[in-house]
């Protein structure tokens, strides 16, 4: 894997208190928990995230929605981003590409893993990995917009504010 000089993979961790009890605390009421969208494992090397397939994300035809690979790919590359954010920095994903090599069923255990290819001072760039079993199904290019000065007054808590309310 090729990493950028200033990728975290040289430097010792910014947030390790982004893990996948905190990321779980703060999950319901949110997107990728209304997604059932499971945190398995957060490091600074990978974010790994697990989501079985149910009626809410399949499309019409029976199988899963573009837009779910999508939500569950860039949803476990935020773990990664968090992890690897400065302190009071944010982000928002500004541009994907999806590849799509099988489609996905009811039932289906789906495991992503989402690693830095690069983190910048100004943008993440994280691949995400989704297999089905042994088997690559999806693969998405997410670019992250690291965005300095984060509000205090955001409504979730921001890296390093684990657990909610403390």
């Amino acid at each position: 894997m090729l990493i950028s000089r200033d990728t975290p993979a040289t430097v010792s961790p910014v947030n390790p208190e982004i893990t996948p009890e905190n990321i779980s605390q703060w999950l319901p009421g949110t997107f990728p928990g209304d997604m059932a969208i499971e945190p398995l494992e957060i490091t600074d090397e990978v974010a790994i995230g697990r989501m079985v397939v149910d009626k809410r994300h399949l499309h019409p035809g029976g199988f899963v929605h573009g837009g779910v690979w999508t939500a569950f790919g860039d949803s476990v590359a935020a773990w990664a981003t968090f992890r690897n954010l400065p302190p009071n920095h944010d982000f928002t994903t500004i541009e994907l590409k999806l590849n799509v090599f099988a489609a996905g069923v009811l039932g289906d255990e789906l495991i992503c893993e989402a690693r830095p290819l690069h983190v910048g001072r100004s943008t993440a760039v994280i691949e995400a990995k989704i297999a089905k079993g042994e088997k690559p199904v999806a693969n998405l290019i997410v670019t992250q917009f690291v965005l300095p000065g984060r509000d205090p007054r955001a409504e979730r808590p921001a890296p390093g504010d684990y657990p909610p309310g403390d």
